[in-house]
C-alpha cells in the first residue's frame, strides 16, 4: 500500500514545457509519478498570465484541476469547462484537454 504523501507547494519548483510550441504555461508537480511515489494520478499548480496556452494533450493518467485564483476556460472532452476558484474538474486519463488561452493572471 502506498503511504499518505504530504507536498509543501512552497517548497517546489516552478516548471514550464521545454517546446513552447506546446504551450507556455507554467506549473507546480504536486503529485505525479516522475515527481512523487503518487503514479496513479497527476496534480499540480498551473500558473497562467494573459495570453498564454497550453495546447490540446492526452496522457495516461487521470488529473485533477483545482480552481485557485481567477477564471479560465479548459477544454476536456470535446467541451468547454469554466474553471474559477473553489471549482474541480476530474479529467479521465488518456482523455483530450488543455487551454486554448487564459485571459488574466489564473492558477
Amino acid at each position: 500500500m502506498t503511504p499518505p504523501i504530504l507536498v509543501d507547494q512552497r517548497d517546489l519548483p516552478e516548471e514550464h514545457l521545454q517546446d513552447r510550441a506546446q504551450g507556455s504555461i507554467r506549473w507546480k508537480s504536486l503529485l505525479s509519478g516522475d515527481v512523487t511515489i503518487a503514479n496513479a494520478l497527476v496534480c499540480g499548480i498551473a500558473i497562467m498570465d494573459p495570453d498564454e496556452t497550453l495546447t490540446l494533450h492526452s496522457h495516461a493518467e487521470p488529473e485533477i484541476y483545482f480552481g485557485i485564483e481567477a477564471e479560465v476556460d479548459v477544454h476536456s472532452g470535446g467541451a468547454g469547462q469554466r474553471m474559477k476558484p473553489g471549482v474541480a474538474l476530474f479529467i479521465p486519463a488518456n482523455a483530450v484537454h488543455g487551454v486554448l488561452a487564459a485571459d488574466q493572471h489564473v492558477q
